[in-house]
């Protein structure tokens, strides 16, 4: 079983993603998608590189000796996941899009069994179903008829391939992470993600992409996703892995869908229901399922 204190961190990043894909879904037609990427990552990187300097120039050395690698973490998870999220809030709904998230587990299992030699076990293939079954109810608002007519769009595919980039990023940290301080490792990542949004966000620009139009509630928004989704949550997620592994975290990313209907209850004044209640109840069994001993 995990501790109280690693469980606390490994639920704050949904709770963040979600109000990510909120609030990304509320600026549609008013910020383009690749814009908001951009500025959502360079202005974290404002906001980190002065805490990050000292440790930038104290672990130098190694941050250029493993550069490569930190920009290969940098580019899947900073610059592909974010970027494919936004572009799939924009044809698909912010709930769609965090339901969908919700099958990173099976992506996480199948792909350490595959190239990474993990061998899940049991329990943890039947987590990953309880919190699946957990997440259909909250689609199906509780009557099952109501899943005949779900409907997927362009961005839900699009939001697949966001699954897939956040898995292998998720991997690559467990495997691969360079044993350096959260600060500067992180100020690195996102130096090498906006590096790679930024020529697709001029090209989106260039191609007469909707106009920005400034208001204190997007300056609000684009200050939320820079720090809690970005900053926050990730280290919260960094630590999380670090601690119990790359499979153990993704299960609890399955309670962002909750998180999503809860903001959205509160942005819109919809009352929660039972079935709620009862998706939480089925998230969390999964979760504990697979972090048994």
């Amino acid at each position: 079983m995990i501790d109280r204190r690693t469980a606390v961190l490994l639920t704050l990043p949904p709770l963040f993603w979600a109000g990510n894909a909120v609030f990304a879904r509320m600026l549609v037609g008013e910020m383009p998608p690749l814009a908001l990427s951009f500025l959502r990552w360079a202005l974290a990187l404002l906001i980190l590189l002065p805490f990050a300097w000292r440790a930038l120039r104290a672990h130098g050395a190694a941050l250029r000796a493993q550069w490569r690698t930190i920009a290969l973490i940098g580019v899947i998870g900073v610059g592909g996941y974010n970027t494919f999220q936004y572009l799939a809030v924009q044809t698909s709904t912010a709930l769609n899009v965090t339901l969908i998230a919700s099958s990173t587990p099976v992506f996480v299992l199948a792909v350490g069994a595959l190239f990474f030699g993990e061998h899940p076990r049991n329990a943890q293939w039947l987590g990953a179903a309880l919190s699946i079954v957990g997440v259909l109810v909250v689609l199906a608002r509780g009557d099952p008829a109501n899943l005949l007519e779900v409907s997927f769009v362009a961005g839900d595919l699009i939001m697949l391939a966001a699954n897939l980039t956040w898995t292998v990023y998720t991997w690559l940290l467990r495997t691969r992470r360079p044993k350096l301080p959260f600060a500067p490792f992180l100020t690195l990542q996102m130096v090498f993600g906006v590096l790679a949004i930024a020529p697709f966000a001029a090209a989106e620009a260039a191609f007469g992409a909707t106009r920005i139009h400034w208001t204190a509630p997007m300056l609000l928004v684009v200050l939320y996703v820079a720090l809690f989704p970005s900053i926050v949550a990730y280290y919260c997620w960094d630590r999380g892995v670090s601690q119990v592994g790359a499979i153990i975290p993704v299960y609890f990313a399955n309670l962002t869908p909750l998180f999503a209907a809860a903001l959205s209850t509160a942005l819109l004044g919809e009352a929660p229901h039972l079935y709620h209640a009862a998706a939480l109840a089925l998230i969390v069994a999964g979760i504990h399922l697979a972090s048994r001993r």
